[in-house]
């Protein structure tokens, strides 16, 4: 893309986000005028208004399980208007970690426009700061399987109907960041074999590449962990120009194949750049010297990988890509140079219309340290430009694809405005995660317990690879259950104390409570072996999940029989927390 270009796409966000109230409203007159006609707008008597007032008063806020038997419908192949006028292209599905289970998420090409408008808006910011000439981007990105539903729908993973489409291609292409690696290596049907192909192709290409990035930090955290294991071997590919036996997959040996010639020069440079390197601190820029940044989301559930990138990233700066989920976008990062923890993604007006319920905990829990969300008191919806600078918001969007004011159970503080549309900071998502009794404790507060934890760890140099979380009621009393894998053993006496730390970080006032009056027993640490967390993964990926849109489960419960398994069974040890002992 042009240097002209991209300062004709910062000057259309400029003009969107000038009077982002005005764009709002023309957003939902295109969006009701182009559904108009559909069964769930006829039901609750819209009767072709198109203004907010109306549609507010008229349209109720939903969550997925209401749109659920809607969707359904269309997935079994009812092709009237249900949801929407334009057809629905395929389904997308989420990742399934939280749930256990995917959801069905319409798709449709409104969706591609707008993800290929936050790709272009985005880059256009980061090259402002970070210019990258004609290169390539090692992206660390991952087709799933594709499904067909009872109605002959393409069913997959809303990344993959992304990278599926034609728009895509062209849009990496005027953005400088065509893949190293062909097609079929990010379509493969094996994730293994295809994460060391991203890796083979990123090193023959080592010189051109600008970019490393992937949908999230996990996936860059989890390539440069395998990078770890299989360096050797993808030198001898490259020196002797022939690709690896474990590569398999036809297609995938085909494409590959033509990429490889021997190059023992290029191999060498790896092998001596890998062996100077101390615990592979740097890796990135060593092998890619022309990097200048990685780029992936980094905030809510990804926090917990960004040390482990720094490590990897070394002097390379760390940018937080765009904020959205499976449901559609929202808001774009246009301050690339702030470091990821402090990230905030400017709403871009016209990919959807937004709303914000306003959120505030009760008198005497202002100054709790985490954001347990379920505490909070529900106010009524206000617009995009109507919402307050440092106050905390759940997000309802309505999209192009059949979403009507569709809680996202996401909550966000707004940071500041860009123009006339705000800027906001992801805290973390809204749904209940550990309880028992009167407890209540999210995901946000977990992460904070564990990176509580983890300090004692560091000075073991240890680190924690992944973790999750469990609440077993099988005895009396309940008690939490968090499962640790780690880089390397460590002393019964280490693990016990983090076990009194992590039930001691827990500060929600029931938690304290219920555990000083023995409603809630000693919080249980269960240290698993190492290479469980990847079966987990593995387990996600056999059910439809891509690998770059996979999320760790942060609480696996009852319903998730098969992830509790997978962990139970790899349990190497296990610590109870002595911390509120009598």
């Amino acid at each position: 893309m042009r240097v002209v270009s991209l300062e004709g796409v910062i000057d259309e966000f400029e003009a969107l986000t000038k009077d982002a109230g005005r764009t709002q409203r023309e957003t939902l007159q295109k969006i009701l005028e182009q559904n108009g006609e559909t069964e769930y707008l006829h039901k609750f008597g819209l009767g072709g208004r198109t203004d907010p007032e109306s549609y507010k008063a008229c349209i109720p806020l939903v969550t997925h399980c209401d749109l659920e038997p809607y969707i359904q419908r269309i997935a079994d192949g009812d092709t009237s208007p249900v949801l929407t006028g334009k057809p629905i292209s395929s389904i997308s599905l989420s990742s399934g970690t939280t749930q256990g289970r995917p959801k069905f998420i319409p798709f449709n090409d409104e969706l591609v426009r707008s993800t290929m408008q936050m790709y272009r808006t985005s880059f256009a910011f980061r090259n402002r700061e970070y210019p990258i000439g004609n290169g390539k981007a090692l992206q660390f990105i991952y087709g799933s399987k594709q499904a067909k539903t009872k109605g002959g729908l393409i069913a997959t993973t809303a990344t993959t109907n992304v990278y599926r489409s034609e728009q895509f291609k062209r849009t990496m292409k005027d953005i400088q960041s065509q893949c190293t690696s062909p097609d079929e290596v990010i379509f493969g049907s094996d994730f293994q074999q295809s994460l060391y192909c991203h890796l083979l192709c990123g090193l023959i290409y080592s010189d051109e590449v600008q970019i490393i990035s992937s949908t999230f930090a996990h996936s860059i955290v989890h390539a440069f962990r395998t990078f770890e294991q299989v360096w050797e071997e993808l030198c001898t590919d490259i020196r002797e120009g022939v690709l690896s036996s474990r590569i398999t997959l036809p297609s995938v040996r085909e494409a590959v194949s033509k990429l490889l010639s021997p190059n023992p020069s290029l191999a060498d440079s790896i092998w001596s750049k890998c062996v100077r390197l101390s615990n592979w601190y740097g890796v990135i820029p060593a092998l890619w010297p022309n990097a200048k940044y990685v780029y992936g989301i980094m905030t809510g559930s990804m926090e917990p990988y960004s040390k482990k990138l720094r490590h990897y990233a070394g002097r390379l700066p760390l940018m937080s890509a765009d904020y959205g989920s499976s449901e559609g976008w929202i808001g774009a990062n246009v301050n690339p140079s702030v470091p990821p923890e402090l990230s905030s993604f400017a709403v871009l007006p016209n990919i959807g219309y937004f709303e914000f319920i306003p959120l505030e905990k009760p008198k005497g829990q202002q100054l709790a340290k985490t954001a347990s969300t379920v505490h909070y008191t529900e106010y009524e919806p206000v617009g995009l430009t109507q919402v307050e600078v440092g106050k905390e918001y759940e997000i309802v969007i309505t999209n192009f694809a059949g979403l009507y004011r569709y809680r996202l159970g996401d909550v966000v503080r707004v940071a500041g405005f860009h123009n006339s549309t705000p800027e906001l900071q992801f805290i973390c998502r809204r749904s209940l995660m550990l309880s028992i009794n009167i407890d209540k404790n999210t995901e946000k507060d977990l992460q904070m317990v564990v990176q509580e934890a983890a300090k004692l760890l560091a000075a073991e140099k240890l680190e924690v690879v992944d973790f999750t979380s469990h609440v077993d009621t099988s005895t009396e009393p309940g008690h939490y259950v968090i499962f640790w894998e780690l880089s390397s053993d460590t002393t019964g006496e280490v693990l016990r104390s983090c076990s009194d730390i992590l039930d001691l970080s827990f500060v929600d006032a029931g938690y304290v409570g219920s555990r000083k009056t023995g409603a809630i027993g000693a919080l249980e640490l269960r240290v698993v072996r190492r290479g469980t967390f990847e079966k987990i993964l593995e387990h996600y990926i056999g059910l439809g999940a891509a690998l770059s849109q996979y999320k760790t489960p942060r609480f696996v419960g009852l319903s998730n029989n098969k992830v509790l398994q997978i962990l139970c069974r790899n349990v190497t040890g296990c610590y109870f927390s002595t911390a509120y002992a009598v």
